[in-house]
C-alpha cells in the first residue's frame, strides 16, 4: 500500500492539512495512521484497499490528528506532565552517560540505535540507583560504595575529575567528531 501513488498523495495532503492547522507530526506517524485507517475501512466494508481510497479525507484525518494532539497536550498539562527535570549540571552519572556516547559510537561503528539503547539503559539505571537506594534486590551489585549515593558520586568524580566539561556542547561535539562521526540533518 505504501508504494502506491494514492498513499503518497494522501500522506502529502494530510501533512499539508496538518501544517495549515499548526500541527507538526512525524511523517511516519501520519503514514502509519493512514495505512491503518484505509486498511480498516477496506476490512469493515469488505472491499479491496484500492477501493477504500474513495473514503479517504485528508482534511478530516488532519482534524482528528490535530484534535488528538491538542487533547494530549491539555491532559498532560493538567496532570503536571511536562519536560522531565534535568539533574544538576554537576551530576557525575549524567556526565558519564554523556561521555559514553562518543565511545559508544566508535565501538558500534556508528550504530545510532545501539548508542541510544546504551544511553537509555544507563540513564534508567542511574535513576534506579538514585531513586531506590534501599532496593534489597540490588544488594552487592553496586560495588564498594553499596547503597550510599553520595559515596557513588564521589567515586565517579574521582574516576572522571572534570565532569563539567561534558555539559559543554562544543566539547561533546568535538568528542563525537574525534570518534569519527558527526550528526547532521538530511
Amino acid at each position: 500500500m505504501r508504494k502506491t501513488k494514492a498513499f503518497k498523495e494522501a500522506v502529502a495532503q494530510t501533512l499539508a492539512e496538518l501544517a495549515h492547522r499548526g500541527v507538526t507530526l512525524a511523517p511516519s506517524t501520519v503514514e502509519d495512521t493512514i495505512e491503518k485507517s484505509v486498511s480498516t475501512v477496506a476490512e469493515q466494508l469488505r472491499i479491496q484497499v484500492r477501493s477504500a481510497w474513495r473514503y479517504f479525507d485528508a482534511a478530516a484525518l488532519a482534524d482528528r490528528l490535530a484534535h488528538s494532539a491538542s487533547a494530549f497536550e491539555e491532559s498532560s498539562t493538567e496532570k503536571g506532565v511536562g519536560q522531565a527535570p534535568m539533574p544538576p549540571i554537576d551530576n557525575p552519572e549524567l556526565a558519564l552517560v554523556l561521555a559514553g556516547v562518543p565511545d559508544s559510537l566508535a565501538q558500534t561503528g556508528g550504530d545510532l540505535y545501539a548508542v541510544i539503547l546504551n544511553v537509555a539503559v544507563n540513564a534508567w539505571m542511574a535513576g534506579h540507583i538514585h531513586g531506590e537506594d534501599d532496593c534489597a534486590g540490588c544488594d552487592g551489585s553496586r560495588g564498594p560504595a553499596g547503597h550510599d549515593w553520595q559515596a557513588r558520586m564521589r567515586t565517579i568524580t574521582e574516576m572522571q575529575p572534570n565532569i563539567s566539561k561534558w555539559f559543554d556542547r562544543d566539547v561533546w561535539t568535538r568528542a563525537v567528531n574525534d570518534a569519527g562521526y558527526a550528526v547532521t540533518r538530511r
